[in-house]
């Protein structure tokens, strides 16, 4: 296993609150910087938010706590995209668009329990044309999903169980077939994948990025000084990993004046593939 310690991750930028949903977009990397509203312009989304684009390239924003999938037009307005509010007594989380359109939201699911923050989180679908569907439930704590390139499998971070889950993909954007693709050792929060089909995933409390095949065997790992959030692959070539990261104070600390977000890099084995 190749260690990579945090001397040699380059800082691209600070002073952020916490950067999240990390996306490799037309030649730049976009985030969500959570508790001030920002993308890469303010948006009136409500924490927990996530971005990814449609293939016509559409900005979609999911706003966690309203429980709506908002859309960026020309114009720079958001409209809503879909209202997912009856599907879910919790908040939305992560969003992940296959090269077909499907839009693929996580999160929600039953109410939480006492002192819970998420209930069993679920996936559901919103196709292109615009119907919407629970495609996965019963998911521990949902966070980052990743796309085979070839829009056949879906894996999801599983932070509460500490694994990643896959899914076959339907033509029709149906999953099925759920089965642990890696047990880990830490908790999964934002992935992504690789050419070479392993996936790099962010640590908060362990404070690392890992990469590991489909089985659970670790390849590398980028450790920092502080919780990893979410991970890209991305720059020339899709071969430079991206980190999001910060100091984790709890959920009761996310919405504050401290601004210990943080934005590194470092040069990744193999480029990366699918999506996001």
């Amino acid at each position: 296993m190749q260690q990579s310690p945090a001397s040699q991750a380059h800082l691209i930028t600070a002073g952020l609150a916490f950067g999240e949903s990390p996306r490799w977009h037309d030649g730049r990397l976009w985030l969500c910087n959570w508790g001030t509203g920002e993308i890469m312009l303010t948006v009136p989304a409500v924490l927990p938010y996530s971005i990814d684009w449609l293939p016509d390239g559409r900005l979609l924003v999911v706003s966690g706590r309203e429980g709506l999938l908002l859309r960026q037009e020309a114009d720079g307005s958001l409209v809503t995209h879909a209202n997912l509010r009856g599907l879910s007594k919790s908040p939305w989380n992560e969003i992940v668009v296959d090269g077909r359109g499907n839009i693929y939201v996580n999160g929600g699911g039953p109410a939480p329990a006492p002192g819970q923050h998420f209930g069993p989180g679920t996936i559901v679908l919103v196709t292109p044309d615009d119907s919407v569907r629970q495609v996965a439930e019963n998911i521990a704590f949902a966070n980052g999903m990743a796309m085979s390139p070839d829009n056949k499998t879906l894996i999801i971070a599983e932070s509460h169980a500490s694994r990643l889950t896959a899914f076959d993909i339907a033509a029709d954007g149906t999953l099925s077939n759920r089965r642990v693709w890696a047990e880990l050792d830490g908790y999964p929060d934002g992935i992504c994948l690789d050419a070479e089909g392993a996936v790099w995933y962010a640590d908060v409390p362990n404070k690392h990025c890992v990469r590991v095949r489909e089985g659970g065997e670790v390849l590398q790992t980028v450790t920092i000084d502080r919780g990893c959030f979410a991970c890209m692959l991305g720059g020339a070539a899709r071969r430079t990993l991206f980190i999001v990261a910060a100091e984790w104070r709890g959920f009761e600390h996310m919405v504050s004046e401290v601004r210990t977000g943080q934005v590194l890099s470092v040069e990744a084995p193999a480029p990366g593939a699918g999506w996001p």
